[in-house]
């Protein structure tokens, strides 16, 4: 007979590779807790990359304000510097027109001659060269926009207001008129042009009565 040894049950023989049988219910566990955190993670990621969006969206409107602003800025800051360059050189230019007006005077009644009319002549270039203009001619419209009327009187030889003689030049600097011409004008004649209308009329009359006569054109 086998002596039993005391003390000592005998258990069922496990394989090895074989695990307990509580293991199988928290495996099943952990699969079913994975995917939920692998979800909470990646609305995570979603969220902080629609935070990082939104703030580069932001820095980006914020470049583009700061560009045009500054763009702006620049044409403001030209277009300043233009207009103070021009207003100065308007200010020179009209503190020599008293020399200009000299120089014109000497040059009709012949005394620009000699080393006064080389002088005369540089001077004249300079100023064209920055951009002072003359205008005013003899017979040209009337336009009180340019001109100045210092003299008036009537003539039966124009049709409008008309600038007969260049008392002193006008000068610009581009579209600015810095000093207008000023003239002398003339208007038609009171009276001329009833005059003429009715010469007109009377010298129609023949033919009319023609027409009349005549039983009017022929009709083709």
């Amino acid at each position: 007979m086998t002596e039993e040894t005391p003390g000592f049950e005998e258990k069922p023989d496990v394989p090895s590779g074989a695990a307990p049988d509580d293991a199988e219910p928290q495996a099943a566990s952990e699969k079913e807790a994975a995917p939920a955190g692998d979800g909470a993670a990646d609305a995570g990621l979603v969220a902080q990359l629609d935070q990082v969006r939104t703030a580069l969206g932001e820095r980006t409107a914020d470049l583009q304000r700061l560009q045009a602003e500054y763009q702006n800025y620049r044409r403001r800051v030209e277009r300043d510097r233009v207009a103070v360059k021009e207003v100065a050189i308007a200010n020179l230019l009209t503190e020599l027109l008293p020399v200009l007006d000299d120089i014109g005077r000497a040059r009709e009644h012949g005394e620009l001659v000699g080393g006064f009319k080389s002088v005369a002549e540089s001077l004249e270039t300079v100023a064209a060269k920055m951009g002072l203009m003359q205008f005013g001619k003899e017979g040209e419209p009337f336009d009180p926009t340019i001109h100045e009327a210092l003299m008036h009187s009537y003539a039966p030889d124009v049709t409008e207001t008309t600038c007969v003689a260049i008392l002193q030049p006008g000068y610009r600097i581009g579209e600015r008129t810095i000093r207008p011409a000023r003239v002398a004008v003339a208007e038609p004649q009171p009276g001329a042009q009833a005059a003429k209308a009715e010469g007109a009329e009377e010298a129609g009359e023949p033919a009319a009565a023609d027409d009349k006569e005549s039983g009017g054109p022929d009709e083709g």
